[in-house]
């Protein structure tokens, strides 16, 4: 199998069929986002969005900016040391609503964008080359 590249992922382009979070229910993801998580060993970053979606912490963040009732645009970003940032924000330029430090990664790429969307039951996370 050839190492996973941005490229690769800029050939999905979305499909009706849907995976369910294992842990929180309200959150569903394409087959964009399973191939990401499973290529790159990183269902580790499902779990980090997930573990977000519903807690006081988010909820907060949407009561702060409504936008991320809606619409969260979630961003990894890996450094050259294995260390990433994972942040979630309501638009791109817009301040972090939520940030996690991940202490040690071995994602094969620098950076993984998936952005949320609320259908008002599911939170559905997708790849940008998806919308």
């Amino acid at each position: 199998m050839s190492p996973l590249s941005h490229g690769d992922l800029r050939e999905l382009t979305g499909s009706l069929e849907r995976f369910r979070h294992p842990l929180n229910h309200r959150v569903i993801y394409t087959p964009g986002v399973q191939y990401l998580a499973e290529r790159a060993g990183a269902y580790w970053l499902l779990d980090v969005i997930a573990s977000y979606i519903g807690t006081s912490q988010m909820n907060a963040a949407i009561e702060a900016d409504p936008r991320l009732g809606e619409m969260q645009f979630w961003h990894l970003d890996v450094r050259s040391d294995a260390t990433a940032t994972v942040l979630c924000r309501a638009d791109s330029g817009e301040p972090e609503a939520i940030r996690q430090d991940i202490p040690f990664t071995d994602f094969p790429l620098d950076h993984a964008d998936i952005w949320a969307a609320f259908d008002g039951e599911h939170w559905t996370l997708y790849l940008p080359s998806e919308h």
